[in-house]
């Protein structure tokens, strides 16, 4: 999968809003090249609300482990929940996993080397074993991230 290809998909789900950070758009100068995916059906970035997911074109600091800065790299970020976590794992988000991955390893579905303790999953460059879950994954965190504006929304 590429990055257009996930931008697409995801950008063609009901009520997403995708970000692209770019030189003179105000945003800061790390996050340009990054993609960043909400759920915000009436087309404006939620104030109080984290993206249910990201595409990263570079190492951040404090999170250099998956090496994005070799070529042609970036990673899938997505907030998945604890239970599909756990299903996707074997372990609870804050429990330390049975087995270690490589936080580079391409194609490989894993828990996010820092955000993996609240929910979230990775994979460097999806490809075919990872592009179902991949998917998969992305349709239930939209699914997710909807049901929570709404419930915000219901309750204003």
């Amino acid at each position: 999968m590429t990055m257009d290809e996930i931008i697409g998909f995801v950008g063609a789900l009901d009520g997403v809003l995708t970000l692209r950070p770019a030189p003179g758009d105000g945003s800061p100068e790390i996050s340009w090249g990054d993609t960043f995916f909400y759920y915000a059906p009436d087309g404006v970035v939620p104030a109080a609300t984290e993206p249910f997911a990201t595409i990263v074109t570079k190492d951040y600091p404090g999170d250099e482990a998956s090496r994005l800065g070799r070529a042609d790299t970036f990673r899938l970020n997505i907030a998945a929940g604890k239970e599909e976590f756990i299903r996707w794992t074997g372990h609870a988000p804050r429990e330390p996993g049975t087995t270690e991955t490589d936080p580079s390893a391409t194609d490989t579905l894993m828990a996010h080397p820092v955000y993996g303790t609240v929910g979230w999953l990775a994979v460097v460059n999806p490809g075919p074993a990872t592009d179902a879950a991949v998917r998969e994954l992305l349709r239930g965190s939209c699914h997710s991230a909807r049901t929570r504006h709404e419930r915000r929304a219901s309750q204003a």
